[in-house]
């Protein structure tokens, strides 16, 4: 097993470089990239970085060097031999060859795209422009790799025991929340921590945890390179990033009220079984539900991921109910800002009502929160979004407003099509 503490003391970077592969990423990525591969090549989108914790200066904390030469490797990265193979050959949600030839082929030869970085009143402002397909696969990594700066820039000041005492207790403090998951009889939970790790070691460490602590109630990890090194399942399905851009590309009112039901029906012509599961809540799961096609309903299942989790639950029973489904049958996976209690919480009430499922991200790889002075290691909420796709602005509402992202009067204009009455904020906590 790796010793992180004497990995950081080292700080020789490349040996550990942030993103360390272009499969250094969330399989649900992959998942979207084919299908947009497929149906939208040619879409021009412009992503940028949003940090929505404004109390953390980054661009005060992050040396803007260092950073440029983590993205310009990101830039160097390519598919190896093995990776390209385990794609190809290997069997995701029981289907082999998930990957299509003509996308493979396509993956294989591509770089990421050029990025723009400026500084801007303590922050930094990284945005990315091309071609879709291109242009969404720095999502990830661009996060991976201003969270990783973050945690370094706090770690470079410690010494070798100090390291040693930090990483000792981060990991007593996963191995007792793994204790108390393990007691939850009937336990379905995948690693979905990519985005916001604490860094690429400490992840690969907390899902050999999970492998040993959880046994087979830990059913994977959604990112690729860890499945592929640890020979387990990836997990994941499709984002906000897809009716997002498809409803920029809307060119009426009932067009854009359309677009999230025609990315699910591209989708539908792609996928079955488990990546048939539905994201409600780019535009309210209220509305969406309310008016979705009745194809809809005999999908597998529902990702919550903004809002109140037990209302998003209680909401999508009662619309199976209301379409004669079994919502017993049906698989319910909460992914937004899960800790233990709240897993607790939710498989309590759920469980015999719904299949449950919990996708854990951010609280089981970078849970650090006071253990170090100043709280200096607390995980925050940074995102990489679609800002315009063809020139037009994106806009996602989420069941949650104080995620809300877009120009104002397209928000207004997308609250009005789409329906959206009054919403409860929730504290975004990452």
């Amino acid at each position: 097993m790796v010793d992180i503490a004497t990995r950081v003391w080292n700080h020789k970077w490349k040996i550990d470089p942030i993103v360390r592969s272009l499969i250094d990423t969330d399989f649900y990525k992959l998942l979207m990239c084919q299908s947009i591969f497929r149906n939208k090549p040619d879409t021009t989108v412009v992503f940028s970085l949003i940090n929505r914790s404004t109390r953390i200066r980054l661009a005060e904390l992050i040396d803007e060097g260092e950073l440029r030469e983590q993205l310009d490797h990101v830039r160097s990265l390519s598919l190896s031999r093995g990776e390209s193979t385990w794609l190809r050959g290997n069997t995701f949600y029981g289907k082999r060859q998930m990957f299509r030839p003509d996308f493979m082929e396509w993956f294989e030869g591509m770089r990421l795209p050029p990025y723009h970085l400026e500084k801007r009143d303590g922050q930094f402002e990284l945005t990315f422009e091309g071609a879709w397909p291109e242009v969404m696969l720095w999502e990830i990594p661009a996060l991976a790799v201003l969270m990783e700066l973050r945690s370094r820039a706090v770690l470079n000041e410690m010494g070798k025991f100090e390291l040693q005492v930090l990483y000792a207790r981060a990991m007593t403090r996963l191995w007792e929340k793994i204790e108390r998951l393990r007691k939850i009889d009937g336990l379905k939970i995948a690693d979905f921590g990519t985005r916001r790790r604490h860094g690429f070691l400490w992840q690969d460490w907390c899902v050999q945890a999970m492998q040993e602590g959880l046994g087979s109630k830990f059913i994977g990890t959604s990112n690729c390179r860890i499945a592929m090194r640890r020979d387990i399942e990836a997990i994941g399905t499709n984002a906000h990033e897809l009716p997002m851009v498809y409803s920029a590309l809307a060119d009426s009112d009932n067009e854009l009220r359309q677009a999230p039901y025609r990315v699910l029906a591209d989708w539908h012509e792609e996928h079955d079984g488990n990546l048939r599961i539905i994201l409600p809540d780019t535009y309210g799961t209220e509305g969406f539900l309310k008016n979705a096609p009745d194809w809809l309903a005999g999908w597998t299942g529902i990702r919550i991921d903004s809002g109140d989790p037990v209302v998003g639950a209680e909401t999508a029973i009662r619309w199976w109910l209301d379409r004669g489904e079994d919502p017993r049958e049906k698989l319910v996976i909460f992914s937004d800002g899960l800790d233990v209690e709240k897993i607790e919480e939710l498989y309590a009430r759920f469980t015999g009502r719904v299949k449950v499922s919990f996708g854990w991200g951010t609280m089981l790889t970078n849970d650090f929160r006071g253990l170090v002075a100043g709280d200096a290691l607390a995980p925050f909420s940074l995102v990489c979004k679609a800002q315009s796709a063809n020139g037009r602005p994106t806009v996602k509402l989420s069941d949650n407003p104080a995620k809300a992202t877009g120009p104002a009067e397209e928000i207004a204009r997308y609250r009005r099509i789409f329906g959206v009455g009054q919403q409860e904020v929730q504290e975004v906590l990452v």
